[in-house]
């Protein structure tokens, strides 16, 4: 077997403590951030392709975060998250319903330099970014990203559109310049109401994005399913050209829509539905990267999102979305 494709992943390691996700259980701490995602990947991405953390992780959590991935069967060999002296991540979460719920944060692992990101972007043949805390590249590190890397570049935009008050919680934030953030990625990923912080509709930020470059912009949007917009002819990633030009006036014609509805999970209860949008992502990334075409990859992603509402946390979760683990 020849050399494996390399993906590299920039998210943020949290250590959750939920509340309500069952009203009837005891709060619960586990695994979240990144490491719903990490799960997404592992089961998704094909054979050829393994995982390279670029993660940093506080070292109150670095062995917990590193007994984790030694459970992802996709890691690459010389894979390691970095340890930093700070306290890591750590978030409170209080559902209010199935579907909103306050989220509280303590602990801060800073966000990558430039001058440290660069020298880990070296043989990766894609990225997928998170941005779970928010921070985790500034927009002058994401644009030099671009500037620097030839690969693929994913990103669920998630906490860059929420700030944090001076009680922890996380509150919505407006960007002032999406545009610029757009322009740094091949793919993007937002929910309901990221988007509404983002643009006054879906057409006006699709337009925004394939203005800047993006050829695919995912919006998740729960129980109802996902919209996808598409620039023109875009079918694959392997569709993508570098290109100075907008990917509309690149490639010619109008921007393909559609609403696909969710799939259905099976839950006796209550289901969880923290990191459904993390494993939808990641699965439809992988998909992509094995050569899926884009509804293919979104009826996947689809899939895996229901599987994991019908799952606890974040261990295990990557066996279970491969159907090797049945729900107890």
């Amino acid at each position: 077997m020849g050399a494996r494709r390399r993906l590299g992943v920039i998210g943020t390691f949290v250590w959750d403590e939920i509340h309500g996700r069952d009203p009837s259980q005891a709060p619960v701490e586990e695994w979240g951030g990144i490491t719903y995602a990490l799960a997404g990947l592992d089961a998704a991405l094909a054979e050829d392709w393994e995982i390279v953390p670029l993660i940093k992780v506080g070292s109150d959590l670095a062995q917990r975060a590193r007994d984790y991935l030694a459970t992802l069967r996709h890691l690459a060999p010389d894979a390691a998250v970095i340890e930093v002296p700070y306290p890591n991540n750590r978030v409170t979460l209080r559902y209010e319903s199935s579907e909103r719920r306050t989220e509280q944060l303590t602990g801060g692992i800073p966000g990558w330099h430039w001058l440290g990101l660069k020298p880990l972007l070296a043989g990766l043949d894609a990225l997928y970014v998170n941005l779970i805390s928010g921070w985790e590249l500034s927009l002058e590190t994401a644009q030099l990203t671009r500037q620097y890397f030839g690969g693929v570049i994913y990103c669920d935009m998630h906490s860059l559109l929420l700030a944090v008050d001076p009680e922890g919680y996380r509150v919505p934030h407006v960007v002032p310049n999406i545009a610029a953030w757009l322009q740094c990625f091949d793919v993007i990923q937002v929910n309901e109401d990221e988007l509404a912080l983002m643009a006054p509709d879906a057409m006006a930020l699709a337009a925004t994005a394939m203005a800047a470059g993006v050829s695919v912009i995912n919006v998740t949007l729960g129980p109802k399913g996902a919209v996808y917009f598409a620039a023109p002819r875009f079918e694959r990633l392997s569709d993508i050209k570098r290109t100075k030009l907008p990917a509309s006036a690149a490639l010619g014609g109008p921007i393909r829509t559609a609403l696909v509805p969710a799939v259905p999970a099976i839950v006796t209860g209550t289901g969880d539905p923290t990191g459904c949008g993390d494993v939808w992502g990641a699965t439809h990334f992988a998909r992509l990267l094995a050569g899926d075409k884009l509804g293919d990859a979104i009826d996947a992603a689809m899939l895996a999102a229901s599987r994991n509402l019908t799952h606890r946390g974040a261990t295990s979760l990557a066996s279970y979305l491969r159907g090797e683990l049945s729900l107890t």
